[in-house]
């Protein structure tokens, strides 16, 4: 019940408009208005930017680690493990600062490219808008790569040697049993992680927030952050971000369903 009262109540916000203490019932008009704001369309192609573009980089990097940690013959795997899985745990505020150095017009980042030529003047990572979304499709897979890499290594750990055994003596190559053993087997673990991440990436805040601010201009902003900035930093408008924040729900539900779908799976 403590669940749903405020799930219900602020369903009940999202068709009010007018300041926190004289609100007014409007109807549609709040889930009308997205249509023409430039500012919402510019946070939703954002969002769905990072979704399509940075979540199959980050899982196909995860599946891939996993499977060099998971080797027997690998020394000091626990230590890559936990090195790999640091970042998902390290302060937001230390991950940005970090991040805003390196990519800095003077950072490692454009010093490292300049170096071997494959630019000639820095590149305006915080400022370019193009550049700004590039850093932060980085920022999130370096954080939560490792994450997702524990999922994997958990499902392959429970895969029968055997089976990879079997293939190698029939001359399956290790790309042949990647493709053909590992995927299929680990295809849960696939969609549970498609799944989770699709969730964060549309309500993706923090290192937005905190690495860009959602600029320049609104280049960088999502729908979680403009939600924050309708609700707390321009003039309050609870229902206009309520309204937003229930397109988002719908978005997590139908996409999740999408996969679920596609994973074959019936539950």
């Amino acid at each position: 019940m403590m669940v749903f009262i405020p799930m219900i109540y602020a369903l009940f916000t999202s068709f009010m408009a007018g300041p926190p203490v004289n609100m007014h019932w409007v109807g549609l008009q709040n889930y009308q208005a997205m249509f023409s704001d430039k500012t919402f369309l510019t946070a939703a192609s954002n969002t769905f930017l990072y979704l399509i573009v940075q979540v199959p980089i980050m899982l196909f990097l995860a599946m891939i680690i996993s499977v060099m940690l998971n080797d027997n013959r690998l020394k000091f795997r626990g230590l890559y493990r936990t090195a790999i899985f640091l970042p998902c745990i390290t302060s937001l505020v230390s991950y940005s600062l970090i991040m805003k150095t390196i990519f800095a017009p003077t950072g490692i980042a454009n010093k490292l490219l300049m170096d071997v030529h494959l630019i000639g003047a820095p590149i305006q990572w915080l400022t370019d808008p193009f550049w700004a979304k590039v850093l932060i499709i980085i920022s999130i897979t370096w954080r939560w790569t490792g994450y997702n890499m524990i999922f994997f290594l958990s499902g392959l750990q429970n895969i029968d040697t055997e089976i990879y055994e079997a293939a190698e003596i029939d001359g399956a190559s290790r790309w042949k049993q990647f493709t053909r053993i590992t995927i299929p087997m680990l295809k849960p673990i696939i969609l549970f992680t498609a799944i989770t991440s699709t969730i964060g990436t549309l309500q993706l805040f923090d290192e937005v927030n905190n690495i860009t601010k959602g600029g320049p201009g609104n280049a960088t902003t999502t729908l979680s952050q403009y939600i924050y900035n309708l609700s707390y930093k321009y003039t309050p408008n609870f229902g206009y971000a309520t309204a937003i924040s229930f397109v988002v729900v719908i978005a997590i539900v139908v996409l999740s369903l999408i996969q679920l779908k596609a994973g074959g799976e019936d539950k």
